[in-house]
């Protein structure tokens, strides 16, 4: 099947591949990407055309994801107790060729733990309930306020809501430690505060909500594989909107320019940062 997004809507059994290849004539912008893009735009547009191989850390997550969603890449366990022999780096190597995800044993037996947890949990199972909604679905819509084409990719899309209840709209993120601070911080690192009103607007934009909320549920990759679920304040979203409305505009001023501009242009002024001033002083 060929896919090509001219129309806005939820397409339903979209590739992941294809959804991150940009099915849209002309181009679109997604939550990553906008991230990249305020980073630098070259960048941005480098990586649209070269994707990045995923992480073991990545791997460990798609695994997560399609225990827990029940859709996503096959999962391939490799016989072997690590990848320092020819044979498991060529199994696995063959496992991403053919677009699956190579675990090791143990990463297997962790990604199932993960799974289990958030099964478990009261508020994250609820959330991701089969009987509830729908996994990795594909959105697209034309914002007409900046005259690009923008779209998202939905672990979990909620069916429609009974009549006043609101849209709850979860998203799965594995960590290392799932604690107030340290999600606080994987927050503004990863830029979920960028994302969590771009899903928002998607849902907003394609009639499926008036006013849907999104939680971000944090899921341990180590035992005892804690899961916090987190909503993000009034505050953040607006600044997570803020960023959102700059890279739209940059998008749409880069594409009609056909310039994506690096870092900087002009030679910058740079300072040694605070920390090594200190190492000065007390050297």
């Amino acid at each position: 099947m060929t896919w090509q997004v001219t129309e806005p809507g939820v397409y339903d059994g979209m590739p992941e591949d294809v959804y991150h290849g940009d099915p849209v004539p002309g181009g679109s912008l997604s939550a990553s990407g906008a991230k990249k893009l305020l980073a630098c735009p070259a960048r941005f547009d480098h990586d649209r055309q070269h994707p990045p191989a995923p992480t073991a850390a990545m791997e460990l997550g798609t695994a997560a994801h399609k225990l827990v969603l029940g859709k996503g890449a096959e999962i391939v366990i490799i016989d072997a107790e690590n990848y320092r022999t020819k044979a498991a780096q060529d199994d696995a190597r063959a496992a991403r060729a053919a677009g699956k995800v190579p675990l090791l044993p143990h990463e297997h037996g962790q990604a199932e733990a993960m799974a289990g947890a958030i099964r478990r949990h009261p508020v994250a199972g609820a959330l991701f309930d089969p009987k509830r909604g729908d996994p990795e679905q594909s959105l697209f819509w034309f914002d007409e306020d900046y005259g690009i084409w923008r779209r998202a990719r939905l672990d979990w899309l909620p069916r429609p809501a009974p009549y006043g209840q609101r849209m709850i709209i979860p998203d799965l993120k594995s960590c290392t430690s799932a604690a107030p601070g340290a999600i606080a911080k994987a927050v503004a690192n990863f830029g979920y505060h960028i994302q969590a009103p771009w899903y928002v607007d998607a849902a907003e934009a394609l009639g499926l909500d008036d006013d849907p909320a999104f939680v971000l549920v944090f899921a341990e990759t180590s035992p005892p594989y804690l899961i916090t679920v987190a909503q993000l304040d009034t505050e953040d979203m607006a600044a997570g909107r803020e960023l959102g409305r700059r890279a739209c505009e940059r998008y749409r001023d880069c594409t009609e320019a056909g310039i994506w501009p690096a870092y900087a242009e002009d030679v910058i002024p740079i300072s040694l940062p605070a920390w090594a001033i200190r190492d000065l002083e007390y050297a």
